[in-house]
């Protein structure tokens, strides 16, 4: 708890500092969630860039849930845009996914306007940010229907998700439900990416993963704990190895889904300690 007070004292500290642009939208005369946040550090110019997904179950979240993200990657000479992005049940998963890559194409095109050089890219984002960042890092028909292409990825640092093989996240929930008698759910994981073997395939990262492609590096964060975030980790992490891809799999002990996201940025967090290196890495090629 002091550690996080102590953060949050900081980055109050340094907030003055930085340019906020707020609700910039990305799709002209476009739905009121087609808006992005952009964070520049003072005198910003030709930083690298992250890009960053909110998660919610794709059916809430906002791009402002982002903690002390932005301050640290400042921090660390990037200039750092969260994008919002329209939702389940008001259109499908193939268009909430668009949108994603809509907003990507935005940035690629003005970041500069804001001191970010749209060449180095990184992604990311948690829980269904998580799904969305690698699945437009591993199939490139998203980015390239935006004008942008994997040339300009660094990196993908997607964190706790539970669907990058969406088949075998299906297969699980709903095998353990039926070995306990328990009534299916409502809305669950086949519902939402669509309802057919075929969707569940496509918006599956792991089914798009291939050598040659100019996947970027991979850092994959997940709850050492909990079994369906670490397989799915593990999932893709090997995927990604198998294809050549510069791969990290860590898992984080002693914290949950919300919390793995929320402390990143604390001076002490294993996951940010990992994400430092990580960083440190991409940002040497």
């Amino acid at each position: 708890m002091k550690s996080i007070l102590l953060a949050t004292l900081a980055f109050a500290a340094t907030a003055f500092s930085q340019s906020v642009k707020s609700g910039i939208p990305y799709v002209e005369n476009g739905h009121a969630r087609h808006v992005l946040d952009i964070y520049s550090p003072p005198n910003a110019k030709n930083l690298p860039v992250v890009f960053w997904i909110h998660g919610g179950g794709w059916t809430q979240g906002d791009k402002t849930d982002v903690k002390l993200k932005p301050q640290w990657f400042m921090n660390k000479g990037f200039v750092f845009v969260s994008t919002n992005y329209r939702l389940l049940p008001e259109v499908d998963m193939g268009t909430l996914t668009r949108d994603v890559a809509k907003a990507f194409g935005w940035m690629e095109k003005h970041i500069a306007e804001y001191g970010g050089d749209p060449r180095r890219v990184l992604v990311g984002g948690h829980s269904a940010g998580a799904e969305l960042a690698a699945l437009i890092c591993t199939d490139d028909r998203y980015l390239k229907a935006e004008g942008a292409s994997f040339e300009c990825l660094i990196g993908c640092v997607p964190v706790d998700g539970d669907t990058y093989d969406v088949p075998a996240i299906i297969e699980t929930a709903e095998t353990r439900l039926r070995v306990h008698h328990l009534p299916p759910r409502v809305n669950g994981h086949r519902e939402k990416f669509g309802g057919t073997a075929e969707k569940h395939i496509d918006f599956s990262a792991v089914t798009h993963i291939a050598k040659g492609k100019g996947i970027p590096p991979f850092l994959i964060l997940h709850v050492s704990a909990h079994p369906d975030t670490s397989a799915q980790a593990a999932r893709l992490g090997n995927s990604l190895k198998e294809a050549g891809v510069p791969t990290t799999v860590f898992g984080a002990k002693d914290t949950s889904h919300v919390k793995l996201n929320d402390d990143l940025g604390l001076p002490d967090d294993p996951a940010t300690k990992a994400l430092a290196t990580f960083v440190a890495g991409v940002l040497k090629k």
